[in-house]
């Protein structure tokens, strides 16, 4: 089978990006006459062109890895039929709800995922809004375990691509939310809570597409109606600077384990969760939840909860 890059897949749907990016800042304009904040825009716009340059850098070496898991496979799975469609599509949506859950409860991996939440707007541009740093970080050691079952890992990487785009409309405040749609779908609605820092949204909402697995694990939340919300981080950066969006988290990171005192310690700043402290004052999460007296859901335990490593602070 052939299957397109998904980097000239994204470049393909660049007019498409800019159209719709557009017609949202024309209706700010006419119909909610809000300023559309196109200072922001331009700054998530040089974040993107630096997350397509690391990923063409990369690819190649990422493509390797894939490649000799699926030559280790037990069998292999056609793509020929739709069933085998199917079932590689909600593999991929498996594996990016796990992707993005450890993402928001490793520091490790927060360091590259922290540049996309620190967005205090939402608006289209920010679904691009994406760390450069995310090779590092392993985000796509995710998708290794479904090339290694037998799908062929360039379907694979595409699939994840057309995951990605589907997420573009999702990062906007001008589509009210679906009804019986959010019942299955994730949806710009459930994105909002996903991006929000109350503590009822923090770490809510990990789906692709599909917003099923956060029912099954217990991280989904609703928007409430008529409540506020603010974007971001817990602790806000304020800077366009593309340069200091992609690296201020590591960093923090690396400030703090410069500071650590054991290796219980390193290991609870770099894998435990954001904002974990060693004497356990830390604004994990968790804690945030709990002083504001939001019982937390039994399913959706930390993966790390071993390390008592709880988390803090994004949205």
């Amino acid at each position: 089978m052939t299957a397109m890059d998904p980097i000239k897949l994204y470049l393909m749907m660049l007019p498409v990006f800019f159209a719709a990016i557009a017609l949202e800042a024309l209706y700010y304009r006419v119909a909610l006459h809000r300023p559309y904040g196109w200072k922001v825009t331009t700054s998530n716009l040089a974040v993107a062109v630096g997350r397509l340059g690391t990923d063409a850098f990369t690819k190649a070496l990422v493509a390797a890895v894939y490649v000799a898991a699926y030559q280790l496979r037990p069998f292999d799975i056609p793509l020929d039929r739709w069933e085998g469609w199917v079932a590689l599509f909600l593999a991929v949506e498996l594996a990016y709800y796990w992707l993005h859950r450890f993402s928001h409860e490793i520091r490790w991996m927060w360091a590259q995922h922290s540049v996309h939440h620190s967005a205090r707007q939402i608006t289209l541009s920010v679904a691009y809004r994406l760390g450069w740093t995310q090779f590092f970080a392993g985000p796509w050691l995710f998708l290794v375990p479904v090339c290694w079952i037998g799908f062929d890992p360039r379907a694979v990487v595409l699939m994840y691509a057309i995951n990605l785009l589907y997420q573009f409309w999702l990062h906007t405040e001008v589509v009210p939310k679906l009804g019986a749609l959010e019942a299955v779908l994730n949806t710009p609605s459930l994105h909002r809570v996903h991006h929000a820092v109350e503590p009822e949204y923090l770490d809510r909402n990990y789906g692709g597409v599909l917003i099923v697995w956060d029912r099954l694990f217990g991280t989904y939340a609703r928007e409430r109606d008529g409540a506020p919300r603010t974007y971001g981080l817990v602790r806000q950066i304020d800077t366009l600077n593309p340069v200091k969006i992609v690296f201020a988290e590591w960093v923090a990171l690396f400030r703090d384990l410069r500071a650590a005192r054991s290796l219980r310690e390193v290991l609870g700043l770099a894998f435990g969760h954001p904002g974990w402290k060693a004497d356990g004052s830390g604004q994990t999460t968790r804690a945030i939840r709990r002083a504001a007296g939001i019982p937390e859901d039994s399913r959706a335990r930390a993966p790390l909860a071993s390390l008592g490593a709880e988390r803090d602070a994004s949205g």
